[in-house]
């Protein structure tokens, strides 16, 4: 499959001054519908925090009291807490002891539905992204993965609550998005209801965290 390709040079396709004026931040009403929902329309939205922004290229979503991968399967706790409130806050969490992961809360109030976003294509910063992941041997792969993008963009457990819609961690529309087509596969990297059809991606995008297969 022919992938998507960003730029292989290390220039912002969104300068940090024009951020505000080419995006628009989504309302809330955007994160209280159906959690795959919002999972396939975060597709081509912007994560940006402080400096630092992405075009949302891979999503898995995550059902709630419904799903038995979820944080929530087994009902509110200290640390899940924030997916049964409002939607359109972010759920930061600590995975392996190592890694953090981002997530925006949707559906309506007490029904705890949860986006992760897993992967993102650098727009904006990517210089401050290169010193946070020196690793990185190429642009495509500073925010690849979910434990990834968080670092790119400095999203820590300290954003964990934080309004999507307001303030330094935000998902925007951008006018700038290209024209895509989503591919749907199995969520990956869990035990249960691995089997289930919620990851979604822009098909054949190089920024993605992992070759889709037995996309459909």
């Amino acid at each position: 499959m022919k992938s998507t390709r960003v730029s292989t040079n290390w220039e912002d396709r969104l300068p940090v001054d024009r951020l505000e004026a080419e995006t628009a931040v989504l309302p809330r009403a955007f994160f209280e519908r159906p959690t795959p929902v919002v999972a396939r329309e975060l597709l081509g939205k912007l994560l940006a925090h402080g400096r630092t922004a992405g075009m949302i290229v891979e999503t898995e979503a995550y059902l709630g009291r419904n799903d038995p991968a979820s944080h929530a399967w087994r009902g509110p706790t200290r640390r899940n807490a924030v997916m049964f409130g409002p939607a359109g806050h972010a759920y930061v969490y600590f995975i392996y002891g190592m890694h953090e992961c981002v997530n925006a809360v949707t559906e309506p109030e007490g029904a705890p539905g949860a986006v992760l976003i897993r992967a993102l294509e650098p727009l904006c910063g990517i210089e401050l992204m290169r010193r946070r992941r020196p690793q990185a041997r190429s642009v495509e792969q500073l925010a690849s993965g979910p434990a990834k993008l968080t670092v790119a963009l400095g999203i820590t457990r300290r954003l964990n609550r934080a309004d999507l819609t307001v303030g330094p961690l935000t998902v925007r529309s951008w006018s700038g998005a290209p024209e895509f087509e989503i591919e749907t596969t199995t969520r990956i990297g869990i035990r249960h209801a691995a089997d289930w059809p919620l990851r979604f991606l822009i098909r054949g995008h190089c920024c993605c965290s992992k070759p889709p297969a037995g996309g459909r």
